[in-house]
């Protein structure tokens, strides 16, 4: 009788190169990554003065864009926290003059609003906002007199005009110490990134410095690592922006 011959043994799956693997998982990360900064969520640093009361220069923020971004479909807007822009809230936006910066400030004018500036008090649609979070760091007030510069005198005080459809008017929360639009104007709906969410980190860096050198630039990078747990402000950890 011929005995039978053995099945042969499977054969084993060949091993993926080690160098392959990691390649593959940081590019999935780097995609995941370039996704939510894209679609959902973005970091910002502030860089000056314009929103102390609120922000201090060195708060780190991350930045909804998921709540402004129109789904462009009635079912979702239901199921889903999409918002429009409301009066009062912190939005991180590209600065219309260069597009390659972005500020951040408070929405104060809504499309279609009526403004005004009477001695530094804001005017919307006939009546005096309040504004718990205002800080005015000069106590002068400049009246609107043509022989002013226009940085003084557009400061305080505006004739009324209206936010056109589509646009908004901001101003940061230190008045005094804001570059704003009360002087170059209107903030297009399609500039606007998000919404100023949370503070994750926060460190007592110097304010930004066009004029810096990148000598000077790179030692403030370099000085974080011995001064990060005496510079950082823990208790500004996780605040909320409001």
């Amino acid at each position: 009788m011929k005995k039978k011959e053995a099945a042969p043994a499977p054969e084993a799956p060949p091993k993926k190169d080690k160098f392959r693997e990691y390649y593959e998982a940081i590019l999935v990360a780097v995609i995941f990554a370039s996704f939510v900064k894209i679609f959902i969520f973005q970091t910002y640093k502030i860089p000056t003065e314009s929103m102390v009361g609120t922000l201090l220069v060195g708060d780190h923020l991350i930045v909804d864009k998921f709540g402004f971004r129109d789904p462009g479909n009635a079912l979702f807007k239901t199921i889903l926290p999409f918002r429009d822009i409301e009066r009062g809230d912190v939005v991180v936006f590209k600065y219309p003059k260069d597009p390659g910066f972005f500020f951040v400030k408070r929405a104060i004018g809504l499309p279609g609003d009526t403004v005004s500036i009477v001695n530094k008090t804001i005017y919307v649609n006939g009546e005096a906002l309040e504004e718990p979070y205002a800080v005015f760091a000069d106590d002068t007030v400049f009246p609107p007199d043509p022989s002013f510069p226009d940085l003084l005198r557009l400061r305080d005080n505006q004739g009324e005009f209206r936010v056109p459809e589509g646009q908004y008017f901001v101003m940061g929360d230190n008045r005094d110490r804001s570059n704003d639009s009360r002087f170059w104007g209107f903030v297009p709906r399609s500039s606007i990134a998000g919404r100023g969410w949370i503070i994750y980190w926060s460190y007592d860096a110097p304010r930004y410095d066009p004029h810096r050198s990148m000598l000077g630039k790179g030692w403030d990078m370099i000085s974080v690592f011995p001064n990060f747990f005496t510079k950082t402000r823990w208790e500004r950890t996780f605040q909320w922006v409001r």
